[in-house]
């Protein structure tokens, strides 16, 4: 064979297998990404998992799969992986026919948030590397990633009944369950509390003396703006994460001791932008699940300004309810708000959100927590 037949076979050659892999290269090509849990906490690791397969009898000489992921998802550097600015992930595979190949790797997550990994650019070549083709495909992997939980001890926290250590007059409610005694009838008692026994015994109506069970429950707010006149940008978003790490403690501490806990904030959440978080108090650990998901997914921006936030509770008349409220500022009229609020049964308590220059100063002395 001359040599001229070589090079026009050779080049024959390369032009077929091209076409071949520009059509069907990525014909067939399955691609899964998740994570082996749904939510961790920050500072931990979590393992994200690759399963690739090709499902067609041509090879895949090389494959690039590449994606943006934040840069708060710190991989594990290793073979076959490139990470570029710890933005930019990059997996090299190479696949024979009918090939499945699974990879896991693990993640560092540094920071709170919801991170979702909903797409996926391949890039395929030919044997001879003169060719590629790309294609996006669609994910559905979502992490949320929990703030860190503080030690109660750590937190400057006021003095107040829902740590167990003072009775609070509005949350003690009878309780039809315990009997303590009976005494005589009193106008306005009502009848189902009248002792039958206790009356055919004595010949006067005796009423059964109910004893008082403490039923708190408390409501967690979170205020996102640094101060009053605060534009829409929040310019210290660290003090406002601290402040979400303060929150999501306090609510597992309260909640493992049997209290009813809510949330609220006049931020938003990330999928739910229309309006600020409120959560109704209840005590399980499942709605413990939902505070922390809430304060995963929130957005450090406000949705309301924090007074709004407040003379919503007033319009609808909420009573008998427990309110901390972390902030790094009381106005005014957020302080009028507070009074109203104490007004229709309510108690208000204030964690303060310092400067992290100011709480340095402060060394191991206590925060002045007074309101005035």
């Amino acid at each position: 064979m001359s040599i001229q037949w070589f090079i026009f076979v050779t080049a024959l050659i390369i032009i077929l297998q091209s076409f071949i892999f520009r059509k069907n290269g990525l014909k067939k090509i399955r691609y899964t990404r998740y994570f082996n849990i749904p939510a961790v906490f920050e500072g931990q690791e979590v393992e994200m998992v690759e399963v690739i397969s090709n499902e067609k009898l041509l090879p895949v000489p090389w494959l690039r799969v590449e994606s943006k992921i934040s840069a708060y998802l710190q991989f594990q550097k290793q073979f076959n992986l490139d990470i570029q600015h710890q933005q930019f992930h990059k997996s090299l595979f190479s696949l024979t026919s009918y090939m499945r190949i699974t990879r896991r790797h693990k993640i560092k997550c540094l920071k709170r948030g919801c991170y979702y990994l909903d797409s996926v650019a391949m890039t395929c070549g030919d044997l001879f590397g003169f060719q590629d083709i790309s294609k996006t495909f669609n994910l559905d992997a979502r992490l949320l990633v929990y703030p860190k939980l503080i030690r109660m001890e750590e937190i400057p926290l006021p003095f107040h009944s829902w740590q167990g250590d003072v009775t609070v007059k509005r949350w003690i409610v009878d309780d039809p369950f315990m009997v303590a005694g009976v005494r005589e009838y009193t106008y306005g008692d009502p009848l189902n509390r009248i002792n039958w026994k206790a009356t055919a015994r004595t010949g006067k109506f005796k009423v059964n003396n109910l004893d008082f069970t403490a039923n708190p429950r408390l409501m967690i707010y979170l205020n996102v703006d640094i101060s009053e006149n605060m534009w829409d940008a929040v310019t210290e978003p660290e003090r406002i994460e601290r402040g979400i790490s303060y929150a999501a403690s306090i609510a597992q501490h309260a909640i493992s001791r049997g209290i009813e806990v809510g949330f609220g904030s006049n931020g938003y959440l990330i999928d739910h932008k229309d309006e600020p978080i409120r959560i109704p108090p209840r005590c399980s650990s499942e709605h413990l699940i939902s505070i922390f998901e809430a304060l995963a997914k929130l957005v450090i921006a406000r949705r309301v300004t924090f007074f709004t936030f407040l003379e919503q509770d007033l319009a609808k008349g909420v009573t008998g309810m427990d309110f901390l409220i972390i902030t790094s500022y009381v106005s005014e009229r957020m302080s009028s708000q507070v009074k109203r609020l104490e007004e229709y049964g309510n108690a208000v308590e204030f964690l303060w959100l310092h400067r992290q220059q100011d709480m340095e100063g402060k060394g191991d002395e206590e925060l002045d927590l007074d309101v005035s």
